[in-house]
């Protein structure tokens, strides 16, 4: 076997070539992108963290109901707060969504322009489907390391990581829905002579809906998957305790953050159900 090795073909050395050229000759461009979701990062912090708790609680529990009209999720969505408040994760846990947010507005800003040009360009979505299979099925750690070469540590890496991860999921969901309009309303609409943006915008989007609500929610429940993953790269959050409960083998740290996450997931997945909606 030895002679297959000798020509190794070099995928790790041709990857730190193109990260060092890039570092040097596209470093504004990444300074612009970093400075850019660090706003983001903070505006929706500081909309967090700024407020009386108790009023953050609040907004969440009106916006379910406004979203969900169903008093049982409600009760849900208060219970799940109260004990985020009762255990003393709040400033961890806005942290978490700060980073959930900030890739939710980042990835669904993103896929869906991305998903409907794939629905309405069958070429273009045959070029993209292997990148996207990529961005799927790399090991979330490997994104780690060009995010830290390009953005060094903090919740900006993390949240770069994150979207990448995460990003597959609304342009595939976007282009699920726009695909799937029956074409005899298509053409029922382009009967009655509607224009192709009013045909998007009227026909296809409100078709599409429930897929997207359905990207928005993966996308979600992806983001917060990777809290912990963010927290190696110097993200705050609930990643944080989880990682110091693994490196010091505390089972009660790490079951306490650990079901503070399980509860932040079941609130946003709660929230976002489009299937809840009357």
């Amino acid at each position: 076997m030895d002679w297959l090795t000798a020509t190794k073909i070099p995928v790790g050395r041709s990857a730190k070539l193109a990260f060092d050229w890039l570092k040097t000759h596209a470093g504004g461009f990444f300074d612009a992108l970093s400075a850019a979701m660090q706003g983001l990062i903070d505006a929706i912090l500081w909309v967090l963290q700024s407020p009386h708790p108790l009023v953050i609680v609040a907004v969440f529990v009106g916006l379910t109901w406004v979203l969900q009209r169903s008093w049982k999720t409600v009760v849900l969505v208060l219970a799940g707060m109260l004990f985020i408040l009762n255990q003393g994760y709040w400033k961890a846990t806005t942290e978490s969504l700060t980073l959930v947010l900030s890739a939710g507005v980042v990835c669904m800003a993103v896929g869906m322009p991305l998903g409907i040009a794939a629905a309405h360009r069958p070429r273009l979505f045959a070029a993209m489907r292997p990148v996207l299979d990529l961005m799927q099925t790399l090991p979330t750690f490997v994104y780690l390391i060009p995010a830290i070469v390009f953005f060094g540590i903090g919740m900006v890496p993390g949240l770069i990581a994150t979207v990448i991860f995460v990003l597959p999921a609304p342009i595939r969901l976007t282009h699920l829905g726009i695909a799937s309009t029956p074409q005899p309303l298509l053409e029922a609409a382009t009967a009655f002579g509607a224009t192709p943006r009013q045909v998007l915008w009227k026909v296809e989007l409100p078709h599409a809906l429930p897929q997207i609500m359905a990207g928005l929610n993966q996308t979600i429940m992806l983001s917060l998957s990777m809290v912990v993953i963010a927290a190696l790269v110097g993200a705050n959050g609930l990643g944080v305790p989880v990682v110091r409960a693994l490196n010091s083998v505390n089972a009660a740290l790490g079951f306490e953050s650990g079901s503070i996450i399980v509860v932040v997931a079941i609130i946003l997945d709660r929230m976002l159900r489009m299937e809840r909606r009357k």
